[in-house]
């Protein structure tokens, strides 16, 4: 009998051993990656339906790659651990360049960089749901839930309000200007999980998908979400329109390519450490923009295509601001405003 107790006492020291290890800090075991000028616009797209309970929806992103530049990553529903969400990643600016910092799973929503992704995640936490117990009860006022296959629902559309953003980084001239709340800083803080096995492996996936590069696409993939991780064909698929003129960069993806920042190295971002920090934006200026030729000084002009219809169900809104020539030689001035930070859609 004693043994038996000595034996279950040695297996829960190891579990708790064990937890401590499978969690990690949203910074301590990823890619660091660092661009001289900044990712398109959001694409506006409309969210796939939910494939059934406990899956959480992971917005879409533009990631990098070092040989054919800014990709995007469909926005997909994601089978979440119990009791998780998702804060996703975001590209800030800092010390003449864009820094990629990470999504992470966590108790709760830490700071994403007032990015508006929509679906729930309208710049600042989640409004598409909650954990009760060991189930997710999804928000039918933001999420794309067919309510016969999933019961665990709830309707809340006081959290629904007008943010047309489509910018895609914070700080820097154009980018959207948020700082991190009390609350984020303390998220930052907890225990983290990295991104799951099914999503890195999506990631991957669509950086083999030549056809979403941004080089390719002009800003507006054919593929911008899908129903579960690496589908990128069939009805669960949805398509696209840009979220603003798009324009091309003056550089190669090697040129823009800029050092990266590490969990342990000095952050050209903030000049600290970057582990268990959240990204402090230096003072933005002029309006949050929707033109990359002047929001990216890097970018020249290139006349966009004819926009397409929007897709039914869109996360933005359908009106963006038109883009203007960008002045060469002349750096771009910087004017302190004020940002409107909104929850929601």
């Amino acid at each position: 009998m004693r043994l038996h107790r000595a034996v279950r006492f040695l297996a829960f020291g190891l579990l708790l051993l064990v937890i401590p290890a499978a969690l990690s800090s949203p910074s301590s075991a990823q890619v660091f990656v660092s661009v001289r000028f900044g990712p398109p616009a959001l694409p506006i797209y409309a969210q796939p339906i939910c494939p059934g309970p406990g899956y959480l929806w992971a917005p879409g992103y533009w990631a990098w790659n070092d040989d054919a530049g800014y990709y995007w990553v469909p926005g997909t529903w994601v089978v979440a651990p119990i009791g998780m969400l998702w804060t996703p990643g975001y590209w800030g600016w800092g010390a003449g360049f864009y820094a990629w910092h990470p999504g992470y799973w966590g108790p709760h929503i830490g700071f994403y960089g007032g990015i508006n992704y929509g679906f729930g995640y309208g710049g600042v936490g989640f409004v598409g749901g909650e954990w009760r117990g060991g189930a997710f009860f999804y928000n039918t006022a933001v999420m794309h839930v067919d309510t016969v296959h999933v019961t665990n629902v709830y309707v809340n559309r006081t959290v629904v309000v007008n943010n047309e953003s489509h910018v895609a980084f914070n700080g820097g001239e154009g980018g959207v200007a948020a700082r991190a709340t009390a609350a984020e800083e303390s998220a930052s803080r907890e225990p983290h999980q990295a991104a799951l096995a099914t999503q890195t492996q999506h990631e991957h996936a669509a950086s083999q998908n030549k056809a979403l590069f941004a080089s390719n696409n002009h800003g507006a993939p054919a593929v911008a979400a899908t129903a579960r991780p690496g589908e990128f064909s069939g009805h669960g698929v949805a398509a696209a329109k840009a979220g603003a003129e798009y324009h091309a960069p003056a550089m190669s993806p090697k040129e823009a390519r800029a050092p990266a920042a590490g969990p342990n190295r000095p952050s050209a971002v903030n000049g600290s450490t970057t582990a268990n920090k959240p990204f402090t934006p230096p003072s933005n200026s002029g309006k949050n923009k929707m033109d990359s030729t002047q929001t990216n000084p890097m970018y020249q002009d290139k006349a966009a295509s004819e926009p397409k219809p929007a897709p039914h169900g869109e996360s933005h809104a359908e009106s963006a601001p038109k883009s203007k020539p960008a002045k060469q030689g002349k750096p771009p001035k910087h004017q302190p405003r004020e940002e409107k930070r909104e929850k929601g859609r």
